[in-house]
């Protein structure tokens, strides 16, 4: 996998990005997006001081297979936060999410200087949680009934890593 800047000529596979009912729910994403707002969005992305987003790329056939970003900038305490979304069952459980959060992590601390990135993930996503703890993220705490999906709560399980950490 390599990533690279998320913009405008992602939108299609975006957009289809968007339409994952399963990916929707791994992220908690309630919000029902229109095709205006998002190409909106993606013009915005290049060259943002406050925040990093790429596209997730399979190097096999090129295809856009998800996104991840580094947002929620804190200059002062030299923190961001992380997040990452990959589209289809085909793509996750492959390594492409371990590939690119270990990435993103190295650029972050080695790149951008940052001493903190932190991040949430719900509890109904164990195999997420296995794979920040393999990439060095430390569980930090819960806040209990975070997510409303589907008529039930789930909490949010709260993990950090900073540039002391050990990277694995």
């Amino acid at each position: 996998m390599r990533l690279e800047q998320l913009g405008p000529q992602h939108f299609d596979s975006t957009w289809q990005y968007l339409q994952d009912e399963e990916g929707r729910r791994l992220t908690g994403t309630h919000q029902d997006f229109t095709e205006d707002a998002v190409r909106k969005f993606l013009a915005r992305l290049p060259g943002s001081d406050e925040r990093a987003d790429w596209a997730v790329i399979r190097t096999e056939d090129g295809a856009h297979i998800g996104e991840v970003v580094l947002n929620d900038l804190d200059e002062d305490n030299r923190s961001m936060n992380f997040r990452i979304g990959l589209a289809g069952d085909g793509v996750r459980g492959q390594g492409y999410g371990t590939e690119a959060t270990r990435a993103v992590v190295a650029y972050a601390f080695d790149v951008v200087g940052l001493h903190r990135v932190s991040l949430g993930v719900y509890s109904f996503n164990p195999r997420a949680q296995w794979v920040y703890e393999k990439v060095g993220f430390v569980r930090e705490g819960v806040a209990r009934d975070a997510l409303l999906w589907d008529g039930q709560w789930h909490d949010e399980v709260l993990m950090a890593m900073l540039t002391t950490d050990a990277r694995l």
